[in-house]
């Protein structure tokens, strides 16, 4: 078979694709596999691909050859680089006979993506695991010792129920918050369209929270400009946007705790392209070390485990906050600095 039947063919197949020839030379590639590896024809196929596994499948197919045994394709795993980052192959080899051209036809499928959200999903299944284990395990021990030990113990009887109580209620935040995030997702490609009034769904947050703030002994601060603004949204969803960002600020936030929640007009944002509205929920705790920032609405992820728990948090809040912003088509900006406070700032397309 010509080297040019070789290369139109390849370059018919969808995917970066290599033929190998006698000596497993590389004797024809297509662009996808030239984008990938370079210009690589004429090169023994070693000099391009290493690894193990793949050079065992090629050696496992060439044994397939007419009237030989051994395996006419197989499928394996391969580990390249794009730059700094891994990326992850499935690599398809396969023995060819066409005419009088015969040899092993290597493609490439790019899965990384997916091996990524299998990642996340044993990670998500870990933490969640980790997260409901403990409660658990503390309420089994009390439970073991009120039928024991504190059977007849009153005092110490209630002090088990009272901790068995708050355990119990942190299990419940956790399993809500996640039937929340599930909800969330599932619902992220339709987007709302009820017209809101923001100024009026923040003021109702503000008076929900007042209490709380109260009894940490801050105070919340508001500049809502006074006129009603409009966006397209769910209304129970951006309450639990602004309500989960008001409640950090007042939890974590300094003592006492002074929270600014600060609605503004903007005519056009470049990111939006198009008018918007921002609200930027404003704290004077002690500051996120930059580091974290990229990583705070990842699931679970804490900056302060501890601290957080005894707070009440599941350390879902803000990925809920980030998929609900997605979901109205709008943008989550987090600004701090260790010492200066935090600042959230909430955009979302507006409307007249």
């Amino acid at each position: 078979m010509p080297d040019e039947t070789i290369r139109s063919i390849l370059n018919a197949v969808p995917l970066p694709a290599l033929f190998l020839g006698e000596g497993d030379r590389i004797i024809g590639q297509n662009t996808r596999a030239a984008a990938l590896f370079g210009a690589v024809e004429d090169r023994p196929f070693i000099t391009v691909i290493r690894q193990p596994a793949v050079l065992d499948a090629v050696a496992a197919c060439r044994a397939h050859g007419p009237g030989k045994n051994g395996e006419a394709a197989k499928t394996v795993r391969y580990t390249g680089k794009d730059g700094s980052l891994d990326v992850i192959y499935k690599v398809h080899v396969a023995f060819v006979t066409a005419g009088p051209a015969t040899g092993v036809m290597i493609s490439l499928t790019d899965v990384t993506h997916e091996e990524q959200i299998g990642q996340m999903r044993r990670e998500f299944i870990a933490n969640v695991s980790h997260e409901l284990r403990t409660p658990l395990t503390a309420l089994m021990g009390f439970i073991e010792t009120l039928q024991g030990p504190a059977r007849d113990d009153p005092v110490a009887r209630d002090r088990f129920l009272g901790i068995m109580s708050h355990e119990a209620q942190r299990m419940n935040r956790l399993v809500s918050d996640l039937l929340s995030l599930s909800h969330v997702e599932e619902m992220g490609r339709v987007r709302p369209d009820t017209r809101l009034d923001l100024t009026d769904l923040l003021g109702s947050v503000l008076r929900n929270l007042g209490p709380l703030a109260e009894k940490e002994g801050g105070r919340l601060v508001a500049d809502l400009g006074g006129q009603a603004v409009f966006v397209e949204g769910d209304a129970d969803q951006l309450r639990q946007v602004f309500g989960n960002l008001v409640e950090n600020a007042v939890k974590y936030g300094g003592r006492p705790a002074q929270v600014e929640v600060v609605l503004r007009v903007i005519e056009r944002d470049p990111s939006l392209r198009g008018p918007a509205l921002s609200v930027t929920v404003s704290d004077n705790g002690q500051g996120i070390d930059p580091v974290h920032i990229p990583r705070l609405t990842e699931r679970f992820y804490r900056i302060d485990g501890h601290r957080s728990r005894e707070m009440g948090g599941t350390g879902l809040g803000l990925a809920i906050v980030k998929h609900i912003v997605n979901r109205h088509r709008g943008r989550l900006r987090i600004e701090s600095a260790l010492g200066q406070g935090s600042r959230f700032t909430v955009l979302l397309p507006r409307v007249s």
